[in-house]
């Protein structure tokens, strides 16, 4: 089969590799009708993450279920499923707990020995506990494809850091960094019931979404400015819950300086030296709460999926370029350039 590997830094392929296929009994293959390129894939396409050369890569999609191991019982060839950005076996302690992303079984798609989500097929570990099956008419419906592959990760992440935040019914919240996770931060806070919803992005293409998913306000300044301007929104005081979508110095340190004394951060950047943007003596006095993590989208996706379906919520404007697997190089290209926001593949 076809997939993407990465060899070096701005060096990825689409090239041949061994079919996925059944390995031990919790095992089902999965043939693939959309994935994506992550915000975070760019970390290891730009040298910032390690990766071995000729490792898989990608680690959203859905797609087709091929074929089962012999303990699998709750999936069957045919059925339509969406794959959390992790796999986990669903009866660990953690996952009990809905910490999926700390499953004692668990792992990353893309890993070292194991198949990436931009391919035609997937081998996924532990099918029952880690793949959510999706009504079987969405395979017809283009645009609710597009939505419901959005529950791989992005919105389940921007949720988790609404909820990391604290955002709930009447609250303020401003959302730092326009990709895909912060607008699905935006969408996420509205559906919770967030009254003012304070976008900061200078992207006028990806501020236009955040406005349709529910911003109030864009602030389009950064660092000091952007934390004057929000303040100067919200009376001075800053936002009762902030998104953190970013995970750099900068990005951290404005997150902390427009939360209001009290507040909450939600933080889902993964960290490429915010941990420099934090100062517990300035949380400490002023009561604010950091939380946040690795999302554990798999706790989500019941829920969401609800909504998505009902039309509550569509996280589909978050992908406004769609590639084939041959072209996946480009779209690599076009991310790390921001001439797109969030790229589709359609093997």
């Amino acid at each position: 089969m076809r997939a993407t590997v990465i060899h070096a830094p701005h060096d990825i392929r689409v090239e041949e590799v061994p079919d996925a296929a059944i390995q031990r009994p919790e095992d089902a293959v999965v043939r693939v009708l959309r994935a994506c390129i992550c915000g975070s894939d760019l970390w290891a396409y730009r040298g910032e993450a390690a990766r071995k050369p000729g490792q898989r890569i990608g680690h959203e999609f859905l797609g087709i279920v091929e074929e089962t191991g012999s303990a699998v019982t709750d999936l069957r060839a045919g059925d339509l499923v969406v794959a959390p950005f992790m796999w986990s076996d669903g009866t660990c302690e953690y996952c009990a707990e809905g910490l999926f992303t700390s499953c004692e079984h668990g792992g990353f798609w893309g890993s070292v020995g194991h198949d990436g989500g931009q391919g035609e097929a997937v081998r996924v570990p532990h099918a029952d506990g880690t793949l959510v099956k999706l009504p079987a008419e969405a395979v017809s419906d283009d645009h609710l494809l597009t939505a419901l592959l959005a529950l791989s990760d992005v919105m389940g992440t921007g949720h988790h850091a609404a909820l990391g935040a604290g955002v709930r019914e009447g609250s303020t919240v401003a959302v730092v960094g326009d990709g895909a996770v912060g607008l699905c931060g935006v969408l996420a806070a509205k559906r919770l019931g967030a009254e003012r919803i304070i976008a900061l992005g200078r992207h006028t293409v990806r501020t236009d979404i955040a406005k349709l998913f529910g911003a109030t306000d864009v602030v389009a300044e950064r660092g000091e400015a952007a934390e004057a301007a929000v303040r100067e929104l919200l009376g001075g005081r800053g936002a009762h819950a902030v998104i953190e979508a970013v995970g750099t110095e900068q990005s951290m340190r404005t997150a902390v300086n427009i939360t209001r004394d009290g507040g909450a951060i939600g933080y889902v950047g993964v960290p490429h030296g915010s941990g420099t943007g934090l100062d517990l003596g300035v949380m400490f006095d002023r009561n604010i709460t950091l939380r946040g993590g690795v999302a554990p989208v798999r706790a989500y996706i019941p829920e969401l999926l609800k909504d998505v379906l009902s039309g509550v919520i569509d996280p589909a404007p978050v992908f406004d370029r769609t590639v084939s697997l041959d072209e996946v190089p480009n779209g690599y290209r076009a991310m790390d350039d921001r001439s797109a926001l969030k790229v589709m593949i359609k093997p």
